[in-house]
């Protein structure tokens, strides 16, 4: 995109900071997550639960797949014009009485709105839930400059009061049941009585009476948005609780951040995304409370309104022509309610803001693949499709993690510019040893392009089952391919492959086609003529 639109140079684009938090690699960390029978449990429970209300809303509309093409093209209209669209975006904002900043990373929207806060002359801040602020680290920046930030989300603020990270999208405690949800409230929470139970409706009013206080004494909100509409200037956020638009309504100054990419075209084009949104995340037919904003609004709501534009590697992202419809995503979380790894693993194993499908694709392009614990993430999925199905905009999210794979190999390699240079990460690069893998690959590749040659290796199939024991599976290989085998077993070789068996058998099978009077058949042809 024109890097003067966010008042950039026009250089190479510069991956994002802040968003991958992981010191272990996708691959170990999620060994250690499965061990955690309780979080595998409480995260089964809730996205079964999830996916089959998102199903039967869905399954209500006669033009759902209508719908999810529409969305699909609003945003690859909003792609291929998003600097024209953001500066529409900012003349409207400003019209209207808002002030617009623009931030290019991380650090520089901490410092945007660490200053907009300390000019305030507060120390307190109330927060919406807001991936992009998760995603830049802000409550950490704004406690290190002496100011609290309380979520009001109330998962947000379970995850918050137990020192913990989201592991969700949309629940960012469903890792968490609700006797751990009580025990945490007792513990973070001083004004909580002893007698609090572990009932939804008695943890959601201790919640209630814990944040009220905040409330009515803050002066200072932040918010992220769910859209940016370009033609008028106005702000989405849509919620569950209403927490939300306490925040919006009730404090003097108002502070949004919000990614570059979060920008749809008109406000008719919140009508696609408010009937996608809801039934995809929630499972609900409509979000129970839809707040749009636009500027000021003399004596009514905040006065001193900012948003906070986000760039943090999002152009780079655009950049690569096979990636950027990863920027389509409208953090709706279907994918990780369908996906097999993450049922499995939970959001913590992928060490990110994003966890999940959307998050094995989205992360290594925000940050570039220049680590061993960013590069793993392309390869936390089986492939199986389930997300694609689901998505709500159509994000072919396994062809893409098929080009991150291959951009992972080809940068180890050496074919591909170095990540590290632009993000200011260490090189990976080294001198280029070919490792087990490529050896491998190359020796397959030798072997089956020959036929010739793959006859000669079939030769050796009684060999494998030697080795295994007739009829057995092989539960035990060396090397690079033992790691198939930690997991799982091979089947037994076959006693011969199906070449060397047609070279016996092929006759038999013309024959007996002959007999039956199969049409094409030598018999068929001789008859004719």
């Amino acid at each position: 995109m024109s890097r003067t639109a966010l008042g950039m140079p026009a250089v190479r684009p510069v991956h994002g900071q802040g968003n991958l938090h992981a010191s272990t690699a996708f691959p170990a960390a999620a060994k250690a997550e499965m061990g955690n029978a309780q979080m595998r449990a409480n995260i089964r429970h809730a996205t079964h639960t999830i996916r089959g209300k998102r199903a039967r809303v869905a399954g209500e509309l006669p033009d759902w797949q209508e719908l999810r093409s529409a969305g699909s093209a609003i945003k690859e209209r909003v792609m291929a014009h998003l600097p024209e669209l953001l500066e529409e975006f900012e003349r409207n904002v400003t019209a209207r009485g808002a002030t617009v900043h623009w931030a290019r990373d991380a650090a520089e929207a901490n410092r945007i709105v660490t200053e907009l806060v300390q000019a305030t002359g507060s120390t307190d801040v109330i927060k919406i839930k807001s991936m992009a602020t998760q995603e830049i680290g802000l409550d950490q920046h704004l406690s290190a400059a002496g100011i609290e930030a309380t979520e009001t989300d109330l998962a947000e603020l379970i995850v918050q009061l137990g020192h913990d990270k989201p592991s969700h999208i949309l629940v960012p405690a469903i890792h968490k049941n609700r006797h751990e949800i009580r025990d945490i409230f007792l513990q973070e929470m001083p004004e909580t009585d002893e007698t609090l139970t572990a009932e939804p409706r008695d943890l959601a009013e201790a919640a209630r009476s814990h944040l009220r206080e905040k409330f009515l004494s803050t002066s200072v909100a932040i918010s992220g948005a769910n859209f940016g509409v370009a033609e008028t200037g106005t702000l989405t956020v849509v919620e569950s609780e209403g927490n939300g638009r306490m925040c919006l309504t009730l404090p003097e100054t108002l502070i949004t951040v919000m990614g570059i990419e979060k920008i749809v075209p008109t406000f008719q084009d919140l009508e696609v995304f408010l009937q996608l949104l809801p039934r995809s995340s929630t499972g609900e037919r409509m979000n129970p409370y839809t707040s749009l904003w636009t500027g000021v609004t003399p004596g009514d709501g905040p006065q001193d309104v900012h948003v906070v534009l986000l760039d943090n590697g999002r152009s780079a992202v655009l950049s690569d022509p096979q990636g950027r419809s990863a920027l389509h995503c409208i953090r709706c979380s279907a994918c990780l309610n369908v996906c097999p790894v993450y049922e499995q693993t939970g959001g913590h194993a992928y060490g990110s803001t994003y966890p999940g499908p959307i998050g094995a694709i989205l992360s290594p392009q925000l940050t570039g693949i220049t680590s061993e614990q960013n590069a793993s993430l392309p390869y936390a999925s089986s492939l199986c499709g389930a997300c694609y199905d689901v998505c709500p905009v159509k994000i072919n999210i396994p062809e893409i993690l098929v080009h991150l794979r291959d951009e992972d190999v080809r940068t180890r390699h050496g074919e591909r510019p170095d990540d590290g240079a632009a993000a200011g990460a260490p090189s990976r690069r080294g001198p280029q040893v070919p490792s087990q893998m490529d050896l491998m690959m190359k020796g397959a590749s030798f072997v089956m392009s020959s036929g010739t040659r793959m006859a000669l290796a079939e030769k050796g199939l009684p060999l494998g089952r030697a080795v295994a024991g007739r009829d057995r599976a092989i539960s035990w290989l060396p090397g690079v391919v033992g790691g198939w085998t930690e997991q799982r077993d091979i089947p037994a070789p076959p006693r011969e492959s199906f070449r060397n068996w047609w070279a016996k058998h092929g006759d038999e099978t013309a024959q007996r086609l002959r007999q039956d009077g199969v049409p094409g058949t030598a018999a068929d042809e001789e008859g004719t003529a």
